[in-house]
C-alpha cells in the first residue's frame, strides 16, 4: 500500500450563510454545519483512499462562535491519521464577516471514515505523511483518540445490551 501526503486529501469548501441556513438567533443551525462538515470530511477520505466511504463516527465537534447570516464559512479538512482500513478526518471551520474581512475560527471537529471496496467490506487505505508543524501534532495525539473512541464504543455498546435494544433493527 502506497503512503500519502495530508495535502492529496485537503479540501476546503466555502458556503455563504443564507437566511435559510439560519435559526431566531440570526446565526447558523448546528445541523447545518454539521452537514456541511460531514461533507466536507467524506471528501476528504474518498480523495485519500480514492474509494467510497462510510461515516464510522463523529467524535466531536466543538462550536467555539456562532456564525451570522451573511457571514461566509471556509471548511478546511485533510486526513489526520489513518488505520488499515479507517481515516480520521480533522476539519476546521472559519468564519468571515465579508464586509470586514475579519476572520474567526468558528468550529473544530474529527471524524471518522472507512473505506469500502467494490462490495462493500472494508479496504485498505494508505497511511499518511504529515508535512506542517499542525498535522504532525494531529498524527502525535491521534492514537489518544482512537483509544477514546474504542472506550465510547465499548461503553455504548454495555449499555444497548443493557437495554436489550437490538444493534440492527
Amino acid at each position: 500500500m502506497n503512503v500519502k501526503t495530508t495535502q492529496e486529501s485537503r479540501t476546503i469548501q466555502a458556503s455563504l450563510v443564507q437566511p435559510s441556513d439560519t435559526n431566531y438567533h440570526g446565526t447558523i443551525f448546528g445541523g447545518t454545519m454539521m452537514a456541511y462538515i460531514d461533507e466536507v470530511a467524506a471528501i476528504a477520505a474518498m480523495r485519500h483512499s480514492r474509494r467510497p466511504v462510510v461515516t464510522a463516527s463523529i467524535d466531536s465537534i466543538d462550536f467555539l462562535a456562532p456564525v451570522k447570516m451573511g457571514h461566509s464559512i471556509c471548511l478546511e479538512a485533510f486526513v489526520s491519521s489513518t488505520g488499515k482500513t479507517s481515516m480520521e478526518i480533522f476539519v476546521k471551520v472559519v468564519s468571515e464577516n465579508l464586509q470586514t474581512g475579519k476572520r474567526i475560527l468558528t468550529a473544530t471537529s474529527f471524524l471518522t471514515f472507512v473505506a469500502l471496496d467494490e462490495e462493500g467490506n472494508p479496504t485498505e487505505v494508505p497511511a499518511i505523511i504529515p508535512e506542517t508543524e499542525e498535522e504532525e501534532r494531529l498524527m502525535a495525539t491521534a492514537d489518544e483518540r482512537k483509544k477514546m473512541r474504542k472506550e465510547r464504543k465499548g461503553n455504548l455498546q454495555d449499555f444497548v445490551s443493557q437495554l436489550n435494544i437490538e444493534k440492527n433493527i
